[in-house]
């Protein structure tokens, strides 16, 4: 066999191998990067209309979510071994500890995970989703700051979504997992 034809192989990074770089100081807490199926992924810059969006999901998610919820931004889920995505919000089942102690919020934990998407758009949709529709999450959402819509993707089957329906400013929003919960994305999209 030709040894010039062998593609050298690929080291994958793990959750832990992941965690042990931000302990020996290698990562920094305000590193901009994530764990996606085992590499290390570069984060976008956060713009100002990104900022603006977020503090409206967490000002209308905290209202709705108030007593039933985790809302959890920026922060961490666990999806597997290879991958601890930080999405912009992640909608958490209500935790005595607030997760603080034990394993960090995972697939089972998730209500609801959101991305606010500018320049990371077809990330997003095309390695996001589907990272999250194989972990089985319920539902994901994408808030398209250049089209003001957000693209709602639920029903995980076969490690997939069903084609996302799109939501406007206009529109209120029921959490499939909760469906007591209720968003009016007025509130978000301004």
């Amino acid at each position: 066999m030709d040894q010039a034809a062998v593609a050298p192989a690929r080291h994958k990074l793990t959750v832990h191998d992941y965690h042990r770089m931000a302990e020996a100081g290698i990562l920094h807490e305000d590193s901009r990067v994530e764990l996606i199926e085992g590499d290390l992924i570069d984060m976008s810059p956060i713009g100002q209309g990104h900022e603006a969006v977020v503090n409206r999901l967490t000002e209308a998610l905290v209202l709705a979510c108030a007593g039933r919820a985790i809302v959890s931004i920026q922060n961490s889920v666990r999806i597997d071994l290879y991958s601890e995505p930080q999405p912009d919000v992640a909608i958490l089942r209500r935790r005595a500890d607030f997760y603080a102690t034990g394993d960090r919020a995972g697939p089972a934990d998730v209500l609801l995970l959101i991305e606010v998407a500018d320049s990371s758009l077809r990330y997003d949709k095309t390695v996001k989703a589907p990272l999250y529709a194989r972990a089985g999450i319920a539902e994901f959402w994408v808030v398209d700051l250049q089209k003001r819509v957000v693209d709602v993707y639920r029903g995980p089957v076969d490690g997939r979504y069903k084609e996302p329906t799109k939501h406007y400013a206009g529109e209120q929003l029921a959490f499939v997992l909760a469906p007591e919960i209720v968003v009016n994305l007025g509130l978000i999209l301004g």
